[in-house]
């Protein structure tokens, strides 16, 4: 009759929804200990210790180094997760946190150096990267909360690769090498660019963020 059969096909939905449960692997389970997340930790590690370089003003080629190869850790962990099916809850709550802990942590030491050397980086550029980050994170956990693909574009990826240019810029032009009267002017322009182009990456994420609001409104 139809009303069993409603019922078996109840019983076999409820069946199988307890089965998926209970297969639900936790956050912070064995699976998560994998080489993306080990990578993605290696790189908040390597943060720490250009934090620490940075505040000694002595080894300014060494920190630029260091800095791009913990940046660049950044695509290599994103590879090894996709390509082993490695993606967890951990490493899209890791990856993201470490990328602005080592960006915009490294604008707020060279923010201490505006003498000999000085770094280029000015408080008004540090408030405008960190606000922008900080404001685009709080939209993103509301929109994903809502079950909304707020994922990274083109203009986050762009704006990502030009603060890493700037870091790295700033680093190299405050050694002794490369004391040369065009490097200031240089290092301010990219600087510039970086931080032009945070406003413009921030509104076309708040931009979006908006319309995917509105679309729960109409």
């Amino acid at each position: 009759m139809l009303w069993q059969g409603e019922l078996r096909n109840g019983s076999s939905m409820s069946g199988s929804n307890t089965v998926s449960a209970s297969r639900r692997q936790p956050v912070l389970g064995r699976h998560a200990l994998n080489l993306p997340n080990l990578i993605t930790g290696t790189r908040l590690l390597l943060a720490f210790v250009l934090f620490a370089l940075i505040s000694v003003a002595e080894f300014w080629i060494t920190s630029a180094f260091l800095f791009i190869l913990a940046a660049s850790t950044d695509a290599l962990d994103g590879y090894f997760a996709r390509r082993n099916g490695q993606i967890t809850v951990l490493g899209r709550i890791l990856d993201p946190f470490v990328d602005k802990v080592i960006v915009c942590g490294s604008f707020v030491c060279l923010l201490e150096h505006q003498d000999r050397p000085d770094s280029g980086v000015r408080a008004w550029m540090v408030i405008i990267i960190i606000g922008r980050e900080m404001f685009v994170s709080s939209l993103r956990g509301i929109l994903e909360k809502e079950g909304k693909d707020f994922s990274a574009s083109f203009s986050g990826k762009l704006k990502m690769t030009l603060q890493c240019v700037a870091v790295s810029v700033s680093l190299f032009s405050m050694s002794p090498q490369f004391a040369w009267e065009w490097v200031p002017v240089a290092r301010t322009a990219v600087l510039l660019v970086a931080v032009l182009v945070t406003l413009w990456s921030g509104a076309v994420y708040v931009s979006r963020g908006f319309a995917l609001l509105r679309e729960d409104s109409a």
